[in-house]
C-alpha cells in the first residue's frame, strides 16, 4: 500500500478539499499549497511548512502517483492537481473521507459525516458509514477504528496512509476546544444575574424620578 510522510500527507489532503470546496481556483500553484497546508481552520495541528518543504511533499506524491503537475501556456507557474480516484480507486465520498482523515486526525463517525460533507454531499450518519466501512473492507484497508477516547462512547476512526501521522490517544479537538468556554464561561469578577437585575432596577428608578421632575416644571403630569 502506498505510504506517505506527514508533509505528503498534508498536502493531498489540501487539493482533495480544494478540488471540491473551491474548484474555481484548482488546480493549486506552490504558493497556493502552501497557504492551504498553513491555515488555521480544518487542521489539526497548524502548522508553518516553507515552499521548500511543500515543494519536496508534492514531487514525493507525483513519484507515487498522486498529484499531476499541470503547465498552462503562456504562464512560468505551475499548477498541481491530485491523482487520488484513480490511484487509490476510491469514489468522491471516500476520499473526503479519507482527507479529513489526513487533515484533522481520528475522528467519530458524526463529526467525519459532518466535515466531510463540506466538500461532497454526505446525507446521513449510515451514508457515512458506509463510506467508512468500504475504506476498512479493502483488502489493503486505508482506515480502521479506534476505541472511544476518554470520556466519550463515540468510536473514532484513523487513517493508515500515514499511521504515525496524528497520536491516537490525544483527545478530539472539538471537544477540547467545547471544554474550554464551560471553564470560562463566567470570571470571578463578572456579575451574579440577580446584581446585574437589582442594578438596572435602580437605574429605571432614577430615570423615573429625573422624569417626574421634568414633568412637574413642564406642569405636566405622568401617570
Amino acid at each position: 500500500m502506498i505510504q506517505l510522510n506527514p508533509d505528503e500527507s498534508r498536502v493531498l489532503g489540501v487539493l482533495v478539499e480544494k478540488a471540491l470546496t473551491t474548484p474555481d481556483q484548482y488546480p493549486l500553484s506552490l504558493n497556493a499549497l502552501t497557504n492551504g497546508a498553513n491555515q488555521k481552520n480544518n487542521r489539526d495541528p497548524v502548522l508553518s511548512l516553507t515552499d521548500d518543504q511543500v515543494f519536496d511533499a508534492v514531487e514525493g506524491l507525483r513519484e507515487k502517483g498522486l498529484v499531476v503537475r499541470v503547465d498552462t501556456v503562456g504562464s512560468r507557474v505551475h499548477k498541481y492537481r491530485h491523482n487520488a480516484i484513480e490511484v487509490l480507486k476510491t469514489r468522491t465520498g471516500e476520499l473526503a473521507i479519507l482527507a479529513e482523515l489526513l487533515l484533522r486526525g481520528p475522528q467519530t463517525l458524526g463529526e467525519l459525516r459532518g466535515r466531510a460533507s463540506r466538500m461532497t454531499p454526505v446525507e446521513s450518519l449510515e451514508v457515512a458509514r458506509g463510506l467508512l466501512d468500504a475504506l476498512m473492507t479493502r483488502p489493503e484497508p486505508f482506515v480502521r477504528e479506534l476505541p472511544p477516547s476518554p470520556g466519550s462512547r463515540a468510536e473514532r476512526y484513523v487513517q493508515l496512509l500515514c499511521p504515525d501521522l496524528h497520536p491516537l490517544d490525544a483527545p478530539p479537538p472539538a471537544a477540547s476546544a467545547m471544554a474550554a468556554p464551560s471553564a470560562l464561561s463566567r470570571s470571578p469578577a463578572e456579575p451574579s444575574l440577580t446584581e446585574r437585575v437589582t442594578k438596572l432596577e435602580a437605574e429605571v428608578a432614577s430615570l423615573r424620578e429625573a422624569l417626574n421632575k421634568l414633568a412637574a416644571a413642564l406642569g405636566e403630569t405622568i401617570t
